[in-house]
C-alpha cells in the first residue's frame, strides 16, 4: 500500500511545466512513448537513449557545426561516444536570444550587499575577460584554473574560458596550498585566476602567500590574475607578474563576444574527487554531454522559467556551483552567495532567500539538518518567502525527518526534491515537477537508466542494493585527466560490474518508481548478517539533541563480530553520561537493528570532514587498523585535518 504524499503538483502546474510541453512535442513528432505519464517517458528515455538524447538536441534547438552520423556510436561503458561530427560550445547556448537589461545574476557575501548583474553587463565583463585570455595565448584545449570565490566573477571567468573552448577547473579559497596543488597540478594549468582573500564567518583570511605558493609550484602557469576581494588595492608583490582582474577585462573593454565551436566530446571542465586517499581523481566531462544533460535537467527537471531565481549554496569547490551555473541555460537568474551559511546565524540563507526573492532554494541535507538543530524559522522576522516555489537538497541523503520540517516549516505547497549526482554533474535520482513527493523520496531521472542490484548482480525493487547505471550517458566523465590507458577511471566506477557503472551508492527502488537513496555502500556495517547504512545509524544517533555531531565505523575483530565505536560530539552543555548511552542505544536499537547498537560511546571534540563536508569513515577505520595516518587520508583534502590527530592517538592507545 502506497504511503499518502506530502505534496502533489496541481493540474495546473503540470500543465505549465517544461516536462508536459516536451512530453506533447514528442507527440507532434510523432516518437517517444505517445504519453505524458512520467513513468512511460523514463522508460523509453532509457530504452531507447539514441532516440531520447536526439530528441533533447532537437527540442532545444542545439546550435552546431556539421551532422552526426549516428547519434551513439558504440553502446559499451566506458568509451561510449555522442554526436560525432559535430561541433559547439556551451557558453554559446548561454547567451542566446538575451535581453541584456534582464538580470541574469543576483550575487551576495558577507560583507557584500545582495547585488544584481544583467544580462548586457555579463555579455561585456564575458567578452572583455576572454579577449584579455586570448591575447595572453588561451587556445582551445588549454586549462584555465580558479581559485575563486563564489561570486559573479569566477562566472564570468569560467564563461570565457568556455566561449574559448579551452577548459575550466575551480577550487575554494578555503582549500590549503596543498589541496589546490595536488589537484591543480595534475591537468598543468597555462593560466590562474585567483583572490587576495576570502571572508569567512566574519573573520578575513590573505590568501596572497598561498597563492604565491601556488605559482612556484605549478610551473605551466603563465599568468595570474588576481581579484581584489578581501582588499580593495592589494599589495600583489608576493605573486610574481600577478595583474588585477580590471587590468586584464580593460585590455580590450569593447571585445564582442564570440565562440569557438569545439567537437562535440571536447573537455569543458575538471571536477575532482575528494582525495581522502590518493590523489583527487582530475574528472573531465565535455563540452557537448554536459550541455545536453544539463538543457534537459534544468528545464525538465528543475522546470526553471522566465521570472525564476534559483539559489543553491555551494563553493567553487564543489559540483553544485557547476551546476547552478548551468542554470543561466534556462530564463531563470541565479543566485550566489559566498561566506559562512551559519553567520551570523542559521538564518541567513533565509534572509537571503526573501532579500533575492528566491523561488527555487538549494542547499545541502546536512544545512537542513543543522537548521532542524538550531530551531530555526525561517519564514521568521518579517522575512518574506512568498515566492518560494521549490526546496532542493543534496550532498548525502535527506532523512524523511528533513522532508517533515520544509513541508512544517515553509509550508505544505512547497515542491521538495532531494538529488544525487556526484561526478556526472548529472542527476541520476532528483526531482520531477509533474510527480508527487514521498517521505525520503527521489524521481529517477530521464536518460538515466538507474537500477539496485544485489549481491549477485541482479536488478530487484523494493530493496536496497548498489546503485547502477546501466546504459551510457552523454555526461559521464570523458575520461580522467592523465589515465593515459584508462585504467584508473574503470577501477573507479567498472571495477564490480566490467561494462556497468557502479556509483557506490546504496538505493532502493519502490514498487511506484521512486528511488531512495541511503548513502555510501562502502560505508555500511554488516553485523550479523543485517545490512545498515551509517546514514541511517546518524539519524538515530542525532535525533537526541545532546548529541551535536557523529561518526561510526565497524572494526573487524578475528572470531568475534567485530568492534563498532561510535564517536560522538556533544552539544554545548551536554554531558555523556550513561543514561545519554543507554538512551542512543535504545535509539539504534529501536530505529535501526539490535545488532548495531555501538560497543561503546566515545566523546570527541569533531568529526573529521572533506572539503566538501563527507564524514571521513573509511580513512578512520583505516587508521584505527593500523594504516599510519598519512597513508589513510590526505590531510590538504580535510575541512578540519586536526580531527583526525584523536583517531591517531587512539590507535596507539589501542
Amino acid at each position: 500500500m502506497n504511503p499518502e504524499p506530502l505534496w502533489s503538483p496541481t493540474r495546473e502546474a503540470i500543465e505549465e511545466s517544461q516536462l508536459t510541453a516536451w512530453a506533447r512535442w514528442l507527440k507532434q513528432q510523432g516518437i517517444g512513448p505517445g504519453s505524458e505519464e512520467y513513468a512511460d517517458l523514463w522508460q523509453w528515455s532509457t530504452d531507447e537513449p539514441e532516440q531520447f538524447w536526439r530528441s533533447i538536441w532537437d527540442y532545444f534547438e542545439v546550435i552546431h557545426d556539421g551532422e552526426p552520423a549516428e547519434v551513439l556510436s558504440g553502446n559499451e561503458m566506458p568509451g561510449a561516444r555522442w554526436f560525432e561530427g559535430t561541433r559547439l560550445n556551451y557558453a554559446e547556448h548561454i547567451f542566446r536570444d538575451r535581453d541584456d537589461s534582464a538580470t541574469a545574476i543576483f550575487a551576495a557575501t558577507e560583507v557584500r550587499p545582495l547585488e544584481e548583474v544583467s544580462w548586457g553587463e555579463l555579455r561585456e565583463r564575458v567578452a572583455a575577460c576572454a579577449a584579455g585570455l586570448k591575447d595572453l595565448g588561451v587556445e582551445p584545449g588549454d586549462r584555465v584554473a580558479g581559485y575563486m570565490p563564489n561570486s559573479h566573477e569566477t562566472i564570468v571567468a569560467f564563461l570565457a574560458t568556455a566561449s574559448l573552448g579551452a577548459v575550466w577547473s575551480s577550487c575554494s579559497p578555503d582549500f590549503g596550498a596543498g589541496a589546490v596543488t595536488d589537484r591543480l597540478v595534475q591537468i598543468e594549468p597555462k593560466t590562474l585566476f585567483a583572490v587576495d582573500g576570502y571572508t569567512y564567518g566574519g573573520k578575513g583570511f590573505d590568501r596572497r602567500d598561498v597563492v604565491a605558493d601556488l605559482v612556484a609550484g605549478m610551473p605551466s602557469v603563465r599568468q595570474v590574475i588576481v581579484l581584489p576581494y578581501l582588499e580593495r588595492e592589494p599589495d600583489l608583490s608576493p605573486i610574481a607578474g600577478a595583474i588585477t582582474w580590471d587590468e586584464l577585462l580593460d585590455g580590450d573593454p569593447e571585445a564582442e563576444l564570440t565562440f569557438t565551436r569545439v567537437p562535440f566530446d571536447s573537455p569543458l571542465w575538471i571536477l575532482y574527487s575528494s582525495g581522502t586517499t590518493g590523489l583527487p581523481k582530475p574528472i573531465v566531462q565535455g563540452q557537448g554531454g554536459i550541455l545536453l544533460e544539463h538543457l534537459k535537467k534544468m528545464h525538465l527537471h528543475l522546470d526553471a522559467k522566465e521570472g525564476d531565481r534559483v539559489f543553491w549554496f555551494t563553493t567553487t569547490g564543489w559540483m553544485m556551483w557547476n551546476f547552478l551555473t548551468s542554470c543561466l541555460l534556462t530564463d531563470a537568474a541565479i543566485v550566489l552567495y559566498d561566506g559562512n551559511p551559519g553567520h551570523p546565524d542559521m538564518s541567513v540563507l533565509w534572509q537571503l532567500a526573501s532579500d533575492a526573492g528566491v523561488t527555487c532554494f538549494g542547499t545541502s541535507a546536512s544545512y537542513i539538518s543543522a537548521c532542524m538543530k538550531d530551531g530555526v524559522e525561517p519564514g521568521a522576522d518579517d522575512r518574506d518567502l512568498s515566492k518560494l516555489r521549490s526546496v532542493g537538497s543534496t550532498g548525502s541523503p535527506l532523512a524523511p525527518e528533513g522532508f517533515d520540517w520544509i513541508y512544517d516549516h515553509i509550508g505544505e505547497d512547497t515542491w521538495l526534491f532531494s538529488t544525487s549526482a556526484a561526478p556526472t554533474s548529472a542527476a541520476f535520482v532528483g526531482g520531477v515537477p509533474t510527480l508527487p513527493v514521498y517521505r525520503g523520496d527521489s524521481g529517477q531521472a530521464l536518460g538515466a537508466a538507474v537500477e539496485s542490484w544485489d549481491e549477485q548482480g541482479q536488478p530487484h525493487i523494493g530493496e536496497v542494493g548498489e546503485l547502477v547505471i546501466t546504459k551510457p550517458m552523454p555526461s559521464m566523465p570523458l575520461f580522467l585527466w592523465g589515465d593515459e590507458d584508462g585504467s584508473r577511471y574503470i577501477d573507479s566506477y567498472f571495477d564490480v560490474y566490467p561494462g556497468i557503472w557502479r556509483h557506490g551508492d546504496w538505493i532502493e527502488i519502490t514498487e511506484r518508481g521512486t528511488a531512495i537513496i541511503y548513502g555510501r555502500s562502502d560505508s555500511t556495517i554488516n553485523r550479523g548478517g543485517i545490512r545498515m547504512g551509517t546514514s541511517e545509524i546518524y539519524r538515530a544517533v542525532l535525533a537526541d539533541d545532546d548529541i551535536a555531531d557523529a561518526l561510526v565505523v565497524d572494526i573487524p575483530k578475528e572470531g568475534t563480530e567485530g568492534w563498532m565505536p561510535l564517536f560522538v560530539v556533544l552539544a554545548e552543555g551536554a554531558e555523556l553520561t550513561d543514561d545519554l548511552r543507554k538512551k542512543v542505544a535504545g535509539e539504534i536499537r529501536s530505529r535501526c537493528s539490535p545488532r548495531h547498537v555501538p560497543n561503546e560511546m566515545i566523546e570527541i571534540r569533531e568529526v573529521p570532514r572533506t572539503l566538501s563536508g563527507k564524514v571521513l569513515e573509511v580513512p578512520v577505520k583505516r587508521i584505527l587498523t593500523g594504516t599510519p595516518p598519512e597513508k589513510a587520508a590526505s590531510r590538504d583534502s580535510l575541512a578540519n585535518p586536526e580531527a583526525l590527530d584523536f583517531f591517531s592517538q587512539y590507535a596507539k592507545d589501542l
